[in-house]
């Protein structure tokens, strides 16, 4: 079954515009149902704007009806129907008007916030941005500090919805590969300092064990 691209704000707009329960939206969203309370509660994404899962083409409304008419029903994602239009290549760095590039900040902000699978090379890919900016929005050490508020780049026009969900697709799916190849690997070897340390332990215990000349021939002495 497909995943919904932007779980907490699409668990936003459903609880906003339906009568869906919160384990429904927490099924569908990938989310913990105390997570989406919580969203509900205002403490868990605030300010975050809400995202229509049916303009997005991710739900339909007739699906939302069945759930909310069976609170044990569980919804579907609809299959997306631009996932197989290739984009063309863009070459060179993104050119953004003037006027938009003030507004960077806001969706690194949302990067940072909602999507931080994404990396930085993505997030400076698709709204042509620098490292420099990204790290300074991330430490809060960028001059506007104050005044950035997390904003998707497709509300400020920074890129595509199309985009937006190829380069998040590709990062959700290589952080599953990481995981996958964490689970899967055994301990591992201790660093280098600790076994040098342990070396030296044993050998320290094997040194005061080992008899020595005067041990040897005490035992004629007397």
């Amino acid at each position: 079954m497909a995943e919904i691209l932007m779980p907490k704000a699409t668990a936003v707009w459903l609880i906003d515009n339906t009568t869906l329960s919160f384990d429904q939206i927490a099924d569908l969203c990938g989310l913990h149902k105390l997570e989406v309370k919580g969203i509900a509660d205002g403490d868990v994404a605030e300010n975050m704007r809400g995202v229509d899962p049916i303009s997005r083409g991710e739900l339909t409304r007739a699906e939302i009806r069945k759930g909310e008419e069976n609170p044990d029903y569980r919804l579907r994602v609809a299959e997306s129907k631009i996932a197989h239009i290739p984009q063309p290549k863009r070459k060179g760095a993104r050119y953004t008007p003037v006027a938009r590039r003030a507004d960077k900040p806001d969706a690194i902000a949302w990067f940072i916030r909602n999507h931080p699978e994404v990396s930085d090379p993505q997030i400076s890919k698709l709204i042509g941005t620098t490292k420099a900016t990204i790290t300074n929005v991330r430490e809060k050490t960028h001059w506007n500090s104050q005044n950035i508020k997390p904003v998707d780049p497709v509300t400020l026009g920074l890129c595509s919805q199309i985009e937006l969900d190829e380069v998040v697709n590709k990062a959700v799916d290589r952080r599953k590969k990481l995981d996958a190849m964490k689970e899967s690997e055994g301990p591992g070897l201790k660093p280098a300092e600790e076994a040098d340390a342990a070396s030296e332990a044993e050998q320290s215990s094997s040194d005061s064990n080992e008899p020595n000349a005067d041990d040897v021939f005490s035992a004629f002495k007397d």
